[in-house]
């Protein structure tokens, strides 16, 4: 089956048919999602934290994104991929945005790009990016790039006022002309609410059951990333706990002398080879 268009996303959502979304930064994860039958991949930000090892995504750079971009294409050539727009790389103007959108198609073939917030300044980018002929796909609620605003990661729209401020921004993101939303880190009946006012798909990520389609950090759902959980993640695995112990039992085999094993795991030569070798040998000395 060949990748899936925005026009299948909205077929999906017309027939009642869940979007299936994960993250993936490198080329072998998103060959395992896509042997999987996963409908669409984000290559976020989060990258910064998941493969780079710093404590939030800010220092993530555009060049950081493009590379992990191309080598999830790499890995997926048949998926629906989604670059993420890291800090900094649309705030300063539309302009910068356009530009910055352009090299995620042009460098990395991804198929759309995603960036963060609901206010009239993020509508604008998503309009210029938009008319650019570019794919964009909002995010709001739990924003990461916001942090300093919102007073770290914390679930959004838990007040009335708050919740009626994410439906209204999904409007206004919706209008900018975004072909779908991903809503984070909001109550049920926020999702809900956003949902069912919605003319495009929208994807939840700890956002409830009701989104057209969920949305979950690889490293979350499989154990490898172990820093902290959300409480919105389900575990598929253990991976972190299978790569340990692999890495343990390894060492082990390394410091008593069982690993390699002669002729198990080494190469051979003929009878022949050997003894024309060791003659060799006698005559360097």
């Amino acid at each position: 089956m060949g990748k899936k268009t925005i026009h299948d996303f909205n077929q999906m959502v017309a027939n009642g048919e869940k979007i299936v979304y994960l993250t993936a930064y490198d080329y072998l994860t998103a060959k395992m999602q896509e042997k999987a039958g996963v409908d669409m991949i984000l290559v976020g930000d989060s990258l910064g934290m998941v493969s780079l090892g710093y404590d939030t995504t800010f220092p993530v750079t555009m060049d950081d994104m493009i590379r992990h971009c191309q080598a999830v294409r790499r890995g997926a050539p048949n998926t629906f991929i989604v670059g993420d727009m890291p800090y900094m790389s649309y705030q300063a103007s539309d302009e910068q945005a356009i530009a910055n959108a352009g090299r995620f198609v042009k460098e990395a073939l991804v198929d759309a790009i995603k960036l963060e917030g609901g206010g009239p300044m993020i509508a604008s980018r998503i309009k210029a990016i938009q008319q650019a002929g570019i794919l964009v796909m909002g995010h709001i609620g739990l924003t990461p790039q916001f942090m300093g605003q919102l007073g770290g990661y914390k679930a959004q729209g838990r007040t009335g006022q708050a919740a009626l401020s994410l439906v209204q921004q999904a409007k206004l993101v919706e209008e900018a002309g975004a072909f779908s939303i991903l809503v984070e880190g909001v109550p049920s009946a926020v999702g809900k609410a956003i949902t069912e006012r919605a003319n495009i798909p929208i994807l939840g990520i700890g956002a409830g059951p009701y989104t057209h389609g969920q949305l979950l950090i690889y490293a979350d759902m499989v154990g490898f990333y172990d820093n902290f959980t959300p409480k919105f993640v389900k575990k598929y695995a253990n991976v972190g706990e299978v790569l340990t112990n692999a890495f343990k039992e390894y060492a082990q085999d390394v410091r008593e002398g069982k690993f390699p094993v002669d002729g198990e795991h080494t190469y051979k030569m003929k009878e022949e080879e050997v003894k024309e070798f060791l003659a060799l040998l006698e005559k360097e000395k």
